[in-house]
């Protein structure tokens, strides 16, 4: 090679030195709450959502559509500390993870959703002055962006976990949220009321207890775990978060604004260290997320709830 193309090749440039991270056992530590997050993980689950019907042959002027879930989730560590700058305080880093939500329908396959986002470890601030915390955000195709934030809560259950009750009744906006157990008056919701503005056929096996209250599915699940299979919940760690907090919220495209406006989302995602009955240890997420959509007067809650094993 000559001098001259050695040359053209940069050899005479300044040495830049690599920037280093921190190995990735610090980095994984640094997760906090979020540490048995990263992975793959996989199982099933259920959505229920009031999506508006422009057909005007809908009394209520919507359709009732309903979808067993198989859901795909992979969780990878962002693999340093991300540093915020502060003005009114110290800078402080955060640590997270990155994910990859897939949705399919159970029964068909049928592409259903798919969100990338991320996890984030916040650290206690000064200015504003505020306890240690997590945020979720997410990008949603049909051209929404949320971000939400909360807090992490450590329990080992004594038995089966405590998931509390849930409502999918419509309410007027603006108004209270009805109290889980209220009767539904809209004829939709009701299976034993045949209706064209509902999933049809029906996905097999769905009950009038799982409209009413989505987050029976995930009841239902833990109770066969433990009370048939003989598996112990050994510990959960509980991500709460929701745009409720005077922090995050939802953006949205025009079109949703006018037509199906969400502005709400909460989300639990339990994080359960389960023990089969040989006394194996693994890792189990059972979440339940509501999002509000509104039009037309109401506010109709989109429930998914799932139950998904971390393979790998």
């Amino acid at each position: 090679m000559s001098t001259a193309t050695h040359s053209r090749l940069g050899s005479h440039k300044p040495h830049t030195p690599l920037r280093a991270v921190k190995p990735a056992k610090a980095t994984g530590d640094a997760l906090g709450p979020l540490k048995n997050l990263p992975g793959y993980w996989e199982g099933p689950g259920f959505s229920l959502i009031a999506r508006p019907d422009f057909s005007g042959k809908s009394p209520n002027g919507f359709f009732l559509q309903l979808n067993w879930l198989r859901e795909m989730i992979e969780f990878t560590t962002i693999g340093s500390p991300v540093l915020n700058r502060g003005s009114a305080q110290e800078d402080i880093a955060i640590y997270g993870v990155t994910y990859l939500n897939r949705v399919i329908d159970g029964e068909t396959g049928g592409a259903l959703h798919v969100e990338p986002g991320m996890w984030l470890k916040i650290p206690p601030t000064d200015e504003p002055k505020h306890d240690a915390s997590i945020a979720r955000l997410g990008t949603i195709p049909h051209g929404n962006a949320f971000c939400t934030t909360g807090f992490c809560l450590h329990e080992v259950p004594n038995g089966l976990p405590n998931i509390p009750p849930a409502s999918t009744v419509p309410f007027d906006i603006g108004t209270p949220q009805p109290a889980p157990g209220t009767p539904n008056p809209l004829a939709e919701y009701d299976l034993s009321i045949p209706s064209d503005f509902r999933s049809n056929p029906l996905p097999a096996g769905l009950t009038q207890a799982l409209i009413d209250d989505p987050l029976q599915m995930l009841r239902d699940t833990i109770a066969e775990q433990v009370n048939i299979q003989g598996c112990l919940v050994k510990e959960v760690d509980l991500l709460i978060t929701s745009t409720g907090n005077n922090a995050g919220g939802i953006a949205n495209i025009p079109f949703i604004n006018s037509n199906a406006n969400a502005l709400e989302m909460t989300s639990v995602f339990g994080i359960q260290t389960m023990v089969d009955s040989h006394g194996n240890e693994f890792l189990q997420m059972q979440y339940s997320q509501t999002a509000m959509l509104n039009f037309r007067g109401k506010s109709y809650p989109h429930m998914t709830v799932g139950t998904l094993i971390k393979s790998f």
